[in-house]
């Protein structure tokens, strides 16, 4: 008995007849593959070809579907392919591996481009709705929870407030302060640039002071805390998400939006007005210097025309819309940490998920507050 796989060829004209023998097993894979090269040039000229297995006496599914790999490579070739001499223990393990991959790929047809653009429009739709849906689950359970709150205040986890209230606002403010002094800085210098061209230098200042403490102080700070907070509320609660913590939370007969949500969003509603407040400041300080320095205005004719020009409807209508941002990148960044699963992939995706719609709800809501304020003769 062969103690080695072999593979005999006996070529009687167009006919090829293949003698295999031994164990054609996967302990042996490596001589099984080293048998097939030698023999696949015979199978391309050979019109028929025999596959007698009378002397195989071991055979497993590796050495069973190498066969199958020869016959096919005839067939393939338009030749006549059959196997003679299968032992009966071996049979049904043969007609199964020869069964394997017998239909070819099916082509799928070309779909029609209209109906293809409706698809996916409808499977957008259909996932707005349920990013919808997520949100405002999020924001009733979080209302729930505070109305629980307010009526049990020992309940609220303060200190744990404090701190996320100094990691989202103490230490966002050397980064907040330097973006919107730049900001401030820029604006002041492309309005000098371009109003030098009418002799009207001056309106840089009405300029500036109208857009940062309406517009861009609030929306530039936003932006940078849903970039900067709300990605780190996602990759935590993603985290927790994924080695069950929050799980164990529920388990443990804490509510997880009152012990980690909660507290997170308030430290956002408190910290957002405060860093749109500097942020302002900051931006205004920068538009000045650049005036200065730029412009040839002096700080002094800077501050008395900015105090003609800007009201203190204009600070309020910047600071109104402060807490209702933070109150929706809050919700989206834990809504979002929520939904992640169990690979780092799916933490990934809904951190940038979380920015992105973020960013767009901040400015979606910074336009709708415009409206609001602009048809109430604000």
């Amino acid at each position: 008995m062969n103690s080695l796989p072999v593979l005999n060829a006996v070529t009687d004209g167009d006919s090829l007849e293949l003698h295999p023998g031994g164990p054609w097993t996967a302990v042996h894979s490596a001589t099984l593959e080293r048998l097939f090269d030698t023999i696949a040039p015979k199978l391309q000229t050979a019109k028929t070809l025999k596959i007698d297995m009378a002397e195989v006496h071991e055979i497993d599914t590796i050495g069973a579907w190498l066969l199958e790999k020869i016959s096919r490579n005839a067939t393939q070739a338009g030749h006549h392919a059959s196997f003679v001499g299968v032992a009966a223990h071996y049979a049904g393990l043969i007609d199964e591996v020869r069964q394997v991959n017998r239909r070819g790929p099916t082509r799928r047809p070309k779909p029609n481009p209209i109906l293809a653009r409706l698809d996916e429009v409808g499977r957008s739709a259909w996932s707005a709705t349920e990013d919808i849906s997520v949100f405002l689950q999020m924001f009733g359970a979080l209302a729930m929870t505070l109305l629980g709150v307010l009526r049990r205040p020992r309940s609220l986890r303060l200190t744990s407030m404090v701190y996320q209230v100094y990691r989202v606002g103490w230490q966002a403010i050397p980064i907040v302060a330097l973006i919107t002094f730049l900001i401030g800085a820029i604006i002041a210098q492309q309005g000098i640039f371009h109003f030098r061209k009418f002799g009207a230098d001056s309106y840089v200042v009405d300029m500036v002071g109208i857009l940062v403490l309406r517009e861009i102080g609030v929306l530039i700070v936003a932006i940078m805390v849903a970039g900067r907070s709300g990605s780190a509320y996602t990759a935590e609660l993603g985290s927790m998400k994924m080695r069950e913590e929050i799980d164990a939370l529920s388990t443990m007969g804490l509510d997880p939006v009152e012990v980690l949500i909660l507290p997170r969003i308030l430290a956002l509603v408190i910290a957002l007005p405060i860093l749109t407040f500097i942020g302002s400041m900051a931006a205004l300080y920068g538009g000045c210097l650049t005036a200065w320095f730029y412009g040839g205005m002096q700080p002094a004719v800077f501050v008395a025309r900015l105090h003609d020009a800007v009201s203190v409807t204009s600070f309020q209508v910047g600071i109104t819309k402060a807490p209702f941002m933070a109150l929706v990148i809050g919700i989206v960044a834990c809504s979002e940490g929520l939904r992640v699963k169990g690979s780092a992939e799916s933490l990934g995706l809904q951190t940038t998920t979380s920015v992105v719609k973020s960013i767009f709800l901040v400015i979606v809501l910074d336009g709708l507050f415009a409206v609001f304020f602009a048809s109430i003769g604000m």
